[in-house]
């Protein structure tokens, strides 16, 4: 039971499990044709999926042996019309939520992760697209970011243009509900935890302040659009760049897969760094089956040099 009659209090929030996929050390040769890769453009755009993430504590959807399906047959995303139409469920969520709220919050940038903000500073990159809704990059300070499907570290009402910061409301969800203790949990790829069935029924969910509608993490869940303009401005990200790089992302949702069909239908050099196989295998210059973190700051430093980027200054 998670629900329990204690003062709050949270257990080793800090420790995770082991989220990175099995896979042969990064060759240095692939080092060196991704820094080739990367020395060649001048607008170069970067897609970001799970896979960077996992070297931070986060796992992924389709990793083999530890991402979510793997761990857990019956694992079902959230689904953006459950969550709608189902209070059960949203308290459920919400609940979920709550308690993997101080582990996500947590997690800190990896080498993957600044490396492309290297990239950023020294005017190698004209935009980032990531797939995440861990705002990892943004903790990581790049600063030309579309996350491509929301932010976990926001939450929006569905009736009016009402938002609230995801650590304030955690606060007010502490405040609602002074008798739920958070302990371990691992993590899913969204942030949230598994639980019983059983230990939601009593988690008190606020409405909005402003009009009593529903609230909302602003993330686009499955079955949910990515709004049109968001949309269009990754197109044109597409048209404008010379090269496209995709780093930990399966592309198996069709919101990344459709930048990279894009980008090859315009003749674009597309290259992809990613443990497994991909949609777009067969679209792509060249592929490298290896960690982000593994390949993205080695090619930083050949074309850069040694200098790290320094996230105090």
């Amino acid at each position: 039971m998670v629900l329990i009659k204690s003062s709050f209090f949270i257990n080793a929030a800090r420790t995770f499990r082991n989220c990175v996929p099995r896979c042969d050390p990064v060759k240095e040769s692939d080092v060196v044709a991704f820094a080739e890769f990367l020395s060649k453009s001048s607008k170069l755009l970067m897609v970001t999926g799970a896979g960077i993430s996992t070297e931070s504590g986060l796992p992924d959807y389709r990793s083999e042996g530890v991402g979510a399906y793997a761990r857990n047959k019956k694992f079902v995303p959230v689904q953006y019309q459950t969550f709608i139409k189902d209070p059960d469920f949203r308290k459920k969520y919400w609940l979920r939520n709550y308690l993997g709220w101080d582990n996500l919050y947590s997690l800190t940038p990896n080498g993957a992760h600044l490396a492309v903000t290297r990239l950023e500073r020294n005017d190698r990159l004209i935009h980032l697209v990531t797939q995440n809704v861990d705002s990892l990059h943004i903790k990581a300070d790049t600063k030309k970011v579309v996350e491509l499907h929301g932010t976990s570290y926001r939450v929006v009402c569905l009736s009016c243009s009402f938002d609230i910061d995801r650590l304030r409301f955690q606060s007010l969800l502490a405040k609602h509900n002074p008798s739920v203790a958070i302990n371990q949990f691992p993590l899913n790829p969204d942030g949230d935890v598994d639980i019983g069935e059983e230990d939601y029924k009593a988690f008190r969910v606020p409405d909005c302040p402003d009009c009593g509608g529903v609230l909302k993490p602003d993330i686009v869940f499955f079955g949910d659009n990515i709004p049109k303009p968001r949309v269009q401005f990754v197109n044109d990200l597409v048209d404008e760049c010379d090269a496209l790089a995709v780093c930990g992302s399966s592309l198996t949702v069709q919101s990344s897969y459709r930048i990279v069909t894009r980008a090859h239908n315009l003749k674009k050099p597309i290259a992809i760094i990613n443990i497994g196989k991909t949609r777009a295998d067969d679209l792509v210059s060249f592929k490298i089956d290896a960690k982000c973190g593994q390949v993205l700051p080695a090619a930083c430093d050949l074309i850069l040099g040694s200098n790290y980027v320094n996230l105090d200054r």
